[in-house]
């Protein structure tokens, strides 16, 4: 018999925790590269920081093209471990390092193509369309080294290492919070670039993780391994990373979609309510990530305890994760709803800004309770083999009724019904997660 996994062995909290805070980490961090951009290019001025988050929804699609692929990976490593298939096991590895790179340089030349009839859809003011456009042709290159080293990422992760691909995400943007302020004002040695030095800045700290995580995957020992001796290219891998993965990709990408609305929306206002939205997404996704975080902890247990038919183990993880994924939620609202123009102010905020800012910020952040709620039952569902169930609980919560919930409150309550629309969304997303949930309970005839 082969060493126990800690996954089928160690008490459900502390492995829960152990599991979940590294990877809470590199997603709080993954998504700091554009919030430490914002940051920083709002010193230079209102107009570069409306340009850098009007390039946020296409930045968002890009990582959500390889969160997506590399959940797919991780579920099918985690899955063939409870089976005790190690040869599949090193198979997915292989097999999802080359999907990863391909698609890599597929949505790079996409995302060239794209973007200045996107920019252009938002902005007739030269100023902010051509800085979008400058700080997004550099950004697009971050892709290739992005989808690889979060799919290593998910490949440790699968195995149940969750410290070493912390540490290579930490690098990377220690790295870019590093050389922001170098590039963006000239310091020192380095020009002067402004938002062209925030993208060089981002291209470089995920250049320098995928460089780490290679290094970990082939120089450290792991559970798994790059599968060399009698490979082959596996199109029946590749098919089931994308529809396990596909949920995930789904969540994150639903994010971009909503954002080009909102903005749609926003505009009709004022170009300040775009820069706001943009500041207010930068501070959503760092809640939504952490989740998200705590989600990617959960999965691989749930599912190696699918693959290994243990129904208690499961159901245990998706109860302790649902719990704390509610408290981490409630926290983030004690914190925005307390001190919310401390938060804009980060963002070197106006007083037209702060106007509406403050009570948006305490009305939006209400949802997120909800949100934790309906993101763990769909993670339950996508570790479980429902990925359908999976797929509609993340389109009703971005997308399916937040789109014209926005609509509809913008009508009677003007922007302040933008606002509102998220909280609605969310309540309802998170009622309907629950009833499927106690409607249809696990099965494992499909577990093998």
């Amino acid at each position: 018999m082969g060493e126990l996994n800690k996954m089928e062995t160690k008490p459900m909290l502390p492995l829960i925790v152990t599991m979940s805070v590294p990877p809470l980490i590199s997603m709080f961090l993954q998504y700091t590269y554009n919030f430490v951009d914002c940051m920083f290019v709002s010193w230079i001025s209102e107009d570069a920081l409306t340009a850098v988050s009007l390039a946020f929804p296409i930045t968002t699609l890009m990582i959500a093209m390889s969160i997506g692929t590399g959940v797919g990976v991780n579920v099918l490593i985690a899955r063939y471990l409870g089976q005790k298939n190690q040869d599949m096991a090193n198979s997915v590895v292989s097999n999802g390092i080359i999907l990863s790179a391909a698609c890599g340089v597929i949505v790079t030349i996409v995302v060239l193509l794209i973007m200045k009839p996107f920019f252009a859809s938002f902005t007739e003011d030269p100023t902010i369309y051509d800085m979008a456009v400058d700080y997004m042709r550099i950004c697009a290159f971050m892709e290739v080294s992005s989808m690889v080293h979060i799919c290593i990422q998910k490949v440790l992760q699968g195995t149940g290492n969750m410290i070493a691909p912390m540490w290579f995400q930490i690098a990377g943007v220690l790295l870019n919070f590093v050389l922001d302020p170098l590039l963006i004002f000239g310091v020192w040695i380095f020009p002067e670039m402004g938002v062209e030095g925030a993208a060089v800045s981002t291209v470089c700290g995920y250049t320098f993780s995928m460089i780490l995580a290679f290094y970990v995957l082939i120089f450290r020992k792991q559970k798994v391994k790059i599968k060399t001796k009698g490979f082959k290219l596996d199109f029946k891998i590749f098919k089931e990373i994308f529809v396990i993965g596909f949920p995930s990709f789904l969540m994150n990408a639903l994010g971009a979609f909503m954002t080009y609305f909102t903005n749609l929306f926003l505009v009709l206002y004022s170009t300040t309510a775009v820069a706001f939205f943009g500041a207010y997404f930068k501070l959503q996704q760092v809640v939504i990530m952490t989740l998200n975080g705590l989600v990617q902890g959960c999965i691989p247990i749930m599912s190696y305890n699918y693959g290994a038919k243990n129904e208690k183990r499961l159901t245990q993880t998706f109860q302790y994760g649902n719990t704390i994924g509610i408290l981490l939620t409630g926290v983030s609202i004690i914190i925005l709803c307390l001190f919310p123009s401390q938060v804009l102010t980060v963002f070197n905020a106006s007083e037209e800004m702060l106007s509406f800012g403050v009570p948006a910020l305490r009305i939006m952040c209400i949802s997120y309770v909800f949100a934790a709620i309906a993101t763990m039952v769909a993670s339950f569902m996508q570790s479980t083999k429902r990925v359908k169930f999976s797929l509609l609980i993340n389109i009703l919560r971005q997308f399916g009724l937040l789109i014209p919930a926005m609509w509809l409150l913008s009508k009677f309550m003007g922007m302040t019904g933008i606002w509102y629309a998220f909280i609605v969304a969310e309540v309802i997303t998170a009622a309907i997660s629950w009833a499927l949930y106690k409607k249809y309970p696990i099965s494992f005839d499909e577990a093998a």
